[in-house]
């Protein structure tokens, strides 16, 4: 007798894994490369952005200095009889002024100007060692006006950079009204003299009532366009209050 063959049973063989093709990771590495790129542009940008923003708030913040160091200029001009304290030339301001660090230390000269430095227009301001006698005095004063109109290597290790500036302008209050400084309305005028004493200078008369300080700044700056400053003596402000 026969006997039935066994019937034959044989486990499924399992599936054959399937890779990548190589175009697949072509395009797979060319889409990360994409990504990649524009976050790497995004992170440049911000990068950029945030670098600008630190810059312009720098500039804001050295020019509010420089006007703040102006006024304090003003506030501490000092009164000295036969003797100039405050004149503008047309290209530079200058002013005596006493030291606010401590009583005693003398007075300074500082001027203030615009000239060219490596390409660009800047507006400067220079300041003297303190002085303590009259000839010391003029001789600071002599050196101020030099700085203004062509300064050398001396003089401009004492100067500082306050703010590109395109243009300047400076205009007295007397009389009412605001006037060019250069007019003949601002010069000095002598007081009416006594009989058989010599003329004499009033020079609270060569000093203006106020000083108005009109700046162009260039275009591309944190701050552009026209930005005026008034000052007024304390001395004034004091008796009217």
């Amino acid at each position: 007798m026969a006997l039935p063959h066994a019937a034959s049973h044989r486990l499924p063989l399992p599936a054959q894994a399937r890779g990548f093709t190589l175009i697949e990771l072509l395009v797979a590495l060319a889409a990360m490369a994409v990504m990649a790129g524009l976050s790497w542009r995004g992170l440049d940008g911000m990068t950029r952005a945030q670098a600008q923003i630190q810059q312009r708030a720098d500039a804001v913040l050295t020019l509010q200095a420089g006007l703040t160091q102006w006024s304090a200029d003003l506030d501490a001009l000092v009164q000295l009889p036969r003797t100039p304290t405050l004149d503008w030339d047309g290209r530079g301001m200058r002013i005596v002024r006493r030291s606010t660090v401590r009583p005693g230390d003398g007075l300074l000269v500082v001027a203030w100007s615009r000239r060219n430095v490596n390409g660009t227009d800047q507006w400067l301001r220079w300041q003297s060692p303190p002085q303590f006698s009259r000839g010391a005095l003029q001789t600071a004063w002599e050196r101020a006006a030099q700085w203004a109109q062509n300064p050398g290597d001396a003089e401009k290790r004492d100067e500082v950079r306050i703010t590109p500036l395109a243009q300047w302008q400076i205009f007295y209050f007397r009389g009412n009204s605001w006037t060019n400084p250069l007019s003949s309305d601002n010069a000095s005028t002598p007081a009416a003299p006594t009989r058989g004493a010599p003329q004499a200078v009033d020079t609270d008369l060569a000093l203006p009532d106020g000083v108005r300080l009109v700046l162009t700044l260039p275009a591309g700056e944190a701050i552009n366009g026209t930005l005026t400053r008034d000052w007024v003596r304390p001395a004034l402000v004091g008796a009217k209050s």
